[in-house]
């Protein structure tokens, strides 16, 4: 019985995302902007990977290739925080912080409490020093008893050390 429900959860959650695409009148640029969103996302963790294995310039090659694909995905869906959140994202793992932080703030103009971006933009903010910024983004989140909220404020409290 778990696992049905499981299953059907799965598949309204599918049908839900692809709801939630562009605002295109034909579906077949939303469909597209999924697609690639969903292969960047699959390169994204595959670059995660690599980075536990202390292999970090192929990590980064991946994380590269996920934001050329992120980048036409944006194209067809402009309203998508969640595209922005793994523009930023991926674009920060290459070590370009300034235009990580233009498309996190530009996915936060979107939506303001998206979990994702606000801890993101909070790891940025560690990474170049800016704690008091990040502190900012830790009390966005504090309200939503999620895993952003205790990874941010993890990362927050070793600073010293590199976790993020």
């Amino acid at each position: 019985m778990k696992n049905i429900l499981i299953i059907v959860l799965s598949l309204f959650l599918s049908s839900s995302l692809m709801a939630a695409g562009s605002d295109s009148s034909s579906g077949s640029s939303s469909s597209k902007a999924e697609t690639l969103y969903e292969d960047a996302v699959k390169l994204v963790k595959r670059a995660g990977k690599l980075e536990k294995k202390d292999k970090t310039d192929k990590a980064k090659k991946l994380y590269a290739q996920a934001f050329k694909k992120l980048e036409k995905a944006y194209k067809s869906d402009k309203k998508n925080p969640d595209i922005l959140n793994y523009m930023g994202f991926t674009t920060r793992k290459t070590g370009n912080f300034e235009k990580a932080e233009k498309f996190y703030l530009e996915g936060l103009s979107l939506k303001p409490n998206h979990n994702g971006i606000n801890e993101y933009l909070g790891e940025l903010y560690v990474q170049t020093n800016r704690i008091d910024k990040a502190n900012e983004r830790l009390e966005v989140l504090k309200s939503c008893s999620c895993k952003e909220y205790s990874e941010l404020e993890l990362i927050i409290k070793t600073r010293g050390s590199k976790v993020y």
